[in-house]
């Protein structure tokens, strides 16, 4: 049977799914096994997400990983993402990063636990939780996986609870800048700042926007804002673009599109043009970020090209 330290880790799980006394049918779930708790766990699978309640396992265990891609790629990837989503408040624990932004997002106030805090497991989350209560928030770490299995055990341990799984996906740059161009639909827009709708349409899905968050969305030195309108000027779709170090990532965020004006491709056609802003900017590759649940947007960009380079828990201190 599978344990909390084999969260973050590549399983199998034989699932009873029926038959007849004595003559049991199975099926099997392989992939990444994200969150175990006392009556069920969830497999990441290339399918979506599995929940098996344990009275249905039949037999578990982890098995070797896939090719991953080496620690130091993830690091990187990691460290561009958070110079593309720029906390104002920032603090080093080691190569741990700690981000405050007035509690808006996961991204912008959670520490990154990636790297070496400079001290023991246990006693760099007893640091990361009095970082926290010292600006008023409630201690999140982000973890990517499986690169901080082992941080996750530690907060299993200790009770911490875990967000939805988050996708970090990538693609190369080349696939999205050749994608056909859209003549009959409304010119994207690009500008060096966001227009007041702008904002606006972000604050619909995001909730209100403090100070921190204007600061977060305008922080890079390389960043673009994306609309398309209609004829009478009104939005119809928005995003936002990033170029970062280390590696020139493309950083997308932010697609949303006016519910009226969804299944039309102007997703599509916004990420072409801000790939071609990206590839102009000496980007070869770009990111994303995706939470697995939403099948939706997992799906639009799987037929982008984008794959999966490792996903992360954002962990939440349990309250007190």
């Amino acid at each position: 049977m599978l344990r909390r330290q084999d969260v973050g880790h590549r399983v199998v799980v034989r699932r009873i799914v029926g038959g007849s006394p004595g003559r049991p049918q199975f099926t099997d779930a392989l992939g990444e096994l994200v969150e175990l708790t006392e009556t069920d766990l969830t497999v990441a699978t290339t399918r979506g997400p599995v929940r098996v309640p344990l009275s249905q396992v039949h037999r578990a265990k982890r098995v070797p990983p896939t090719s991953r891609p080496p620690a130091g790629d993830v690091i990187a990837l990691e460290m561009a993402a958070n110079a593309a989503w720029p906390a104002p408040v920032q603090s080093r624990l080691g190569d741990w990063v700690l981000r405050a932004a007035q509690n808006w997002t996961g991204r912008a106030n959670s520490a990154l636990a990636v790297g070496d805090p400079d001290r023991t497991l246990e006693h760099a989350v007893d640091a990361v939780v009095a970082w926290y209560t010292d600006h008023g928030q409630r201690a999140l770490i982000n973890a990517p996986m499986p690169l901080a299995a082992p941080v996750n055990a530690a907060l299993d341990r200790r009770g911490w609870t875990a967000r939805p799984l988050t996708l970090v996906q990538t693609a190369g740059l080349a696939g999205l800048t050749d994608l056909p161009e859209r003549r009959d639909l409304p010119p994207v827009d690009l500008a060096d700042t966001p227009a007041p709708d702008w904002y606006a349409m972000v604050a619909e899905h995001k909730g209100t926007l403090p100070d921190a968050a204007r600061r977060i969305l305008t922080g890079p030195a390389e960043t673009v804002f994306a609309t398309v309108r209609d004829e009478h000027g009104d939005l119809l779709a928005v995003a936002r673009g990033t170029v970062t170090d280390p590696g020139r990532w493309h950083g997308i965020s932010l697609v949303q599109t006016a519910p009226h004006a969804r299944r039309q491709g102007l997703a599509r056609h916004v990420l072409r043009a801000m790939a071609r802003w990206a590839a102009q900017h000496r980007a070869t590759r770009a990111y994303l970020q995706v939470e697995e649940r939403n099948a939706g947007a997992v799906a639009l960009y799987a037929g982008h090209g984008f794959t999966t380079h490792h996903t992360y828990l954002t962990r939440e201190a349990p309250a007190f």
